[in-house]
């Protein structure tokens, strides 16, 4: 049986929430200097999903921690002069291209994989490579076709060969083009100093373990190893001499670990009030949010109509540090942001969810925003009030 260490301090669920918020860039004045680059570098990982509503979701991760920086901007700052590469982490993430070598652990074990669910036909990745060396940087599209029927699953021969590339590491993803990744050779996309497997396991794992504790300011094992999806046992072996010091929280089962420099100072500073993608590295994982904050959030997106109770994409709202309620969004060709669906936590949310709504309205070029079902109908038309104030204040 493993002995843990004892404690090194202990912390309330209030302190805990507040170093969490910090690490995770909402509380405190923004570093608006680094920009999107600062706020990719301070978290780690910016996770990518398909759905988008007001923005994707790599878009709003920016959006939520900085305000109103421009969507193109976004994108510029994410893809050009090699300042990150996407790849496998918490999920399908943008990452800091400084940490390639961090992830020459997860390319040995993809090399290593014995079973794939798509097979490689004879000849398929050779032609991959060929190819991207001979015309450059190419789409799977460009590269011969992404699928062989019109079904999402159904990759062609050039897919499977040019995403196997990929997580072995002699291909890289270089930017997104119209959702579709576009693919160039490793060893002209990744800098020289950084393009090498030398790092063994133990190194690549503690350097993740520590990024992780970082970014999440304080957290459980289990939170610690979900940040850029470690086993359990991988974040063992390592987690002692990773830099993070064992602490105690108040209501948590479970033992803990924080960054020492989140410890140095307490928190403090003005929060964001702002609206959340449900990929956000804040609330990504669930069960953590839903011991930090109380607040119990899941993705509707791909259960049935009938079943969704808060949306089909529905976005929690944060505000004074606390989760506030959610609204399931969604935009308008003339200009309308229609907040479908909106929970309130109580009246006194109202004010926030308001100002959350009218900001994003503004980000998204809407000029109107259009209040349809509200949890508590009690509260739809002050509801309505607060957003008509906000937007005739923004006006001005």
């Amino acid at each position: 049986m493993t002995t843990l260490p004892r404690p090194t301090a202990a912390l309330s669920a209030d302190e805990a929430r507040r170093i969490a918020l910090r690490a995770q860039g909402f509380l405190g004045a923004p570093d608006r200097r680094s920009g999107v680059r600062g706020v990719l570098r301070h978290l780690g990982a910016v996770q990518l999903d398909t759905i988008s509503v007001l923005a994707r979701s790599h878009e709003l991760i920016p959006y939520a921690r900085l305000g109103a920086v421009g969507r193109k901007t976004v994108e510029a700052a994410y893809w050009t002069d090699t300042h990150a590469f996407e790849y496998w982490s918490h999920a399908a993430c943008i990452l800091p291209i400084e940490e390639w070598p961090h992830f020459a652990f997860r390319r040995r074990a993809y090399r290593g994989r014995p079973h794939w669910s798509h097979e490689l036909p004879d000849g398929a990745y050779d032609q991959v490579i060929k190819q991207l060396r001979a015309e450059g940087p190419l789409t799977a599209t460009e590269l011969g076709g992404a699928k062989k029927t019109s079904e999402w699953w159904d990759w062609s021969g050039t897919k499977v060969a040019v995403e196997r590339a990929l997580m072995y590491g002699e291909v890289v993803c270089v930017q997104r083009r119209g959702w579709k990744r576009v693919y160039d050779l490793a060893e002209r996309a990744v800098p020289a100093a950084l393009l090498h497997d030398e790092l063994d396991d133990t190194e690549c794992l503690r350097r993740l373990v520590r990024l992780a504790g970082q970014s999440l300011g304080v957290g459980t094992r289990a939170d610690i190893a979900d940040y850029h999806r470690l086993k359990g046992e991988q974040v063992d072996a390592v987690i002692a001499d990773s830099g993070l010091v064992p602490v105690e929280v108040e209501g948590w089962s479970k033992p803990a670990w924080a960054d020492p420099a989140a410890l140095a100072a307490p928190p403090r500073g003005r929060h964001r009030t702002t609206l959340l993608s449900p990929f956000d590295s804040l609330i990504w994982d669930r069960a953590r949010t839903d011991r930090i904050f109380g607040f119990t959030h899941r993705l509707e997106a791909y259960v049935p109509k009938p079943k969704r109770v808060h949306g089909y994409y529905a976005m929690p709202v944060l505000a004074g540090g606390r989760l506030v309620g959610r609204v399931d969004p969604a935009r308008e060709g003339s200009g309308v942001l229609v907040a479908r669906q909106v929970t309130l936590d109580g009246p006194k949310a109202v004010p926030a969810v308001a100002e959350a709504l009218v900001e994003a309205a503004s980000w998204v070029n809407c000029t109107t925003v259009r209040v349809e079902r509200v949890d508590a109908p009690e509260l739809r038309d002050p509801l309505v009030r607060e957003v008509t104030r906000a937007l005739m204040t923004a006006l001005r």
